[in-house]
C-alpha cells in the first residue's frame, strides 16, 4: 500500500524541496560557472533505476575532466576541484537529484543508484536493490555512506527493500540531515569518494 503512496510523497516532497532550495541551486550554478571552465555544471551519468531501467541521474559537478597520458581519467582525488570539495562535503550536489524524483526515475529513498557496469557483478541477493527506484539518500547511506564497504552497503539496501515503510522513510530523511550538518561518511578509507565494486 505504502509502494503506491510513496510516489506522491516523493513527488510532493521533491517539488517543495526544490522550490524551498531554489535560491541555494542558482547560487550554486554562480559559483560553478565563475570558478568552472568551459560552463560545465551539472554532471549526468546513466545509472540503473528499479529493475535495472537505465536512466540519466544529474548531479553538480564537482570534479574536473583530467585525463594521463594515455586519455585515461585521472583518478577521483586528483580531479575533485576546490569548490567540489566543498559542495560533496555539504551534499549540495545532490540538489539536482529531486528533478530526477520529479521525472520519476528516482525516489527520495532508496538504495544509491550505482554504475551500469556494476549489474553483471551483482549475485542474486545484490540484486535484489533494484526491486525498489533507487533514492537521494537510503538506509545504507545513513548507516556509513562510502566509509562502509560494499558488502554492508549491499546489506542494507536489501534489508530497506524488504522492511520498506513511511516511519522508515521519515527516519532516514532525519538521520540524513543529521549526517549532512556532520558531514559523515563522504569518503571511504582509500578513496576521495567511493572505491569501485568490483564484484564478489
Amino acid at each position: 500500500m505504502y509502494i503506491y503512496f510513496k510516489k506522491i510523497f516523493d513527488s510532493l516532497i521533491a517539488c517543495i524541496a526544490f522550490i524551498i532550495l531554489l535560491p541555494v541551486f542558482i547560487t550554486v550554478i554562480l559559483f560553478l560557472l565563475i570558478t568552472g571552465k568551459k560552463g560545465k555544471i551539472f554532471f549526468t551519468q546513466q545509472r540503473p533505476g528499479k529493475n535495472g531501467k537505465i536512466f540519466k541521474v544529474i548531479k553538480f559537478k564537482t570534479m574536473n575532466d583530467k585525463k594521463d597520458e594515455n586519455g585515461n581519467l585521472l583518478p577521483d582525488e586528483k580531479r575533485l576541484t576546490k569548490i567540489g570539495k566543498f559542495i560533496r562535503k555539504t551534499s549540495l550536489d545532490e540538489i539536482p537529484q529531486l528533478l530526477n524524483v520529479i521525472q520519476g526515475d528516482m525516489s527520495l529513498i532508496g538504495p544509491r543508484p550505482l554504475l551500469p557496469e556494476y549489474l553483471k557483478l551483482y549475485n542474486d541477493f545484490q540484486k535484489r536493490r533494484h526491486e525498489v527506484k533507487p533514492g537521494i539518500t537510503g538506509w545504507a547511506q545513513v548507516n556509513g555512506r562510502n566509509a562502509i564497504s560494499w558488502e554492508d552497503k549491499f546489506k542494507y539496501d536489501v534489508w530497506y527493500v524488504d522492511n520498506v515503510s513511511f516511519l522508515l522513510d521519515l527516519k532516514i530523511l532525519f538521520l540524513t540531515v543529521k549526517k549532512v550538518f556532520k558531514s559523515e561518511g563522504i569518503s571511504s578509507v582509500n578513496s576521495a569518494t567511493a572505491e569501485k565494486f568490483k564484484g564478489n
